[in-house]
């Protein structure tokens, strides 16, 4: 499924982000950069000790934000570690939209041309899936109609049917709206 927004072609996918292409992955990060499991452990096994050492340089970033390292071994040259709130934490909408939109503004920064996001806080974060399909895909759309993007290619990429299903739904949602 896919649909061009201010020139930029968002998709979604149904897959494993580690084997995708695009010039950045994200990964769905905690505060200390540590990749324990989830997304983070696929980035960790797949990509090789050259990202958690580069995180562990780092150091650390709050709840909204994001920092970027090489990819390692992994087929995209760069991740984006963007660091989504734990739910029951308090402003998780706002929070989690801030890393949506500061891993765009990375990407940018790069001149990146392409990025895949997975469902960021939807694992053990306990964000609830179709709240944070519309909030990751809004402040997406957001970003692409307020800012001059280098990126041409965006894709979020949901591991399980089920999560594919969610995002496929708030994407129709939205791509509706903006028709009107």
């Amino acid at each position: 499924m896919r649909r061009v927004i201010n020139k930029v072609m968002v998709e979604l996918l149904q897959g494993d982000i580690t084997d995708l292409a695009t010039d950045a992955i994200v990964n769905a990060a905690g505060e200390s950069l540590q990749l324990g499991g989830g997304v983070a452990g696929a980035i960790r096994r797949r990509g090789g000790p050259a990202i958690q050492h580069e995180c562990n340089d780092i150091g650390g970033t709050p709840v909204g934000t994001a920092v970027i390292t090489t990819g390692g071994n992994l087929k995209a040259r760069y991740v984006i570690h963007a660091v989504g709130p734990r739910w029951g934490e308090g402003e998780e909408d706002q929070k989690l939209a801030s890393a949506v939109q500061n891993s765009l503004k990375l990407a940018d920064a790069k001149g990146l041309r392409s990025i895949a996001f997975p469902a960021i806080s939807t694992g053990i974060f306990g964000f609830p899936k179709e709240r944070a399909a519309k909030v990751i895909l809004s402040a997406t759309i957001e970003y692409l109609n307020q800012v001059k993007t280098s990126l041409r290619r965006i894709v979020f990429c949901l591991f399980d049917p089920a999560s594919f299903k969610i995002f496929q739904d708030a994407f129709n949602e939205f791509t509706v709206l903006q028709k009107r």
